[in-house]
């Protein structure tokens, strides 16, 4: 890619898988090092990392794609399937940890060459935490949900890493082999719990959630500046489909203006929304103001 041209939500979809599957190789290595139940939970979840990635790809090479005559909206809304994919793959990864804890805490056994376990566990969180935060600036950047979501779970793939290289220090120092698979459950219930703030957020999504609060207030501040003309707004609404916005709003103007004159000032509306808040799509219904006689 030539230098200085920004990166398309594809690359950084490439860039999550790139890193999934180097962690996947690392964890299990760790885990047949060890034997630790904590590096097997956290090697699990990077094939939940690697699924999250390859779907985000799909999600965004599909979102990236036009509006047709079939979806004239465009296909912006793609990206929630993968964030919802992300969240279900999240939370049995969750639940098939806290099984794999269950039967080593009723099943203990010795954690072996403990240190090259640790090592290789913090060079795979590197790499994750390294990608999770290029990936949540891209998907601010971008506005993509479903970049957003594959970097919330690396991120918590690192604090995953984190609690399973302390649990499995604790093990080592004090031989309490139940501290590893101790340590896989509370980072399962982690994981649980981001898998179910990821759902939460893919359903305001398909459900046309307003957009947030600040971004309605810069759309009304834009509104306001024309209010002195003798227009007023009424019904605004907004919704938030990926990375796409959408306002609707009407306005009502004095009756004696022309068609032509109220749809130039339609047009000047649309623009100044469009330039305050970039990727936004404006549409005006125009009324005219009843006369007080």
């Amino acid at each position: 890619m030539p230098a200085g041209k920004p990166k398309t939500a594809r690359f950084y979809a490439l860039l999550s898988i790139g890193a999934a599957v180097s962690t996947i190789a690392l964890k299990f290595g760790a885990y047949k090092l060890t034997g630790s139940i904590g590096l097997f939970s956290d090697a699990l979840e990077s094939f939940v990392n690697l699924a999250t990635a390859l779907a985000t790809l799909g999600a965004v090479t599909w979102a990236s794609k036009p509006a047709d005559a079939n979806y004239s909206f465009g296909y912006s809304k793609a990206e929630y399937l993968s964030s919802a994919l992300e969240g279900v793959m999240i939370l049995i990864a969750a639940i098939s940890i806290c099984i794999a804890a269950a039967d080593r805490i009723l099943h203990p056994q010795p954690i072996e060459q403990a240190g090259w376990g640790i090592l290789i566990s913090v060079i795979a969180a590197l790499i994750n935490g390294r990608v999770a935060i290029a990936l949540l600036r891209a998907g601010k950047r971008l506005r993509s949900i479903a970049l957003r979501s594959d970097g919330r779970h690396l991120l918590t793939d690192v604090w995953t890493s984190g609690g399973i290289v302390l649990g499995l220090i604790a093990a080592s120092l004090t031989g309490w082999q139940i501290l590893d698979p101790a340590m896989a459950v509370l980072v399962a219930l982690n994981i649980l719990r981001e898998g179910l703030h990821v759902l939460q957020e893919t359903t305001a999504g398909l459900l046309d959630a307003a957009l947030p609060k600040k971004e309605q207030m810069v759309i009304k501040k834009v509104l306001r500046r024309y209010q002195n003309t003798g227009v007023y707004f009424q019904n605004l609404r907004t919704r938030l489909a990926g990375s796409q916005r959408f306002v609707s709003v009407n306005i009502l103007v004095p009756g004696e203006w022309s068609v032509e004159q109220g749809h130039y000032f339609c047009d000047v509306i649309e623009i100044a929304i469009a330039n305050a808040l970039p990727g936004t799509h404006t549409t005006t219904h125009l009324e005219p103001l009843k006369s007080s006689n």
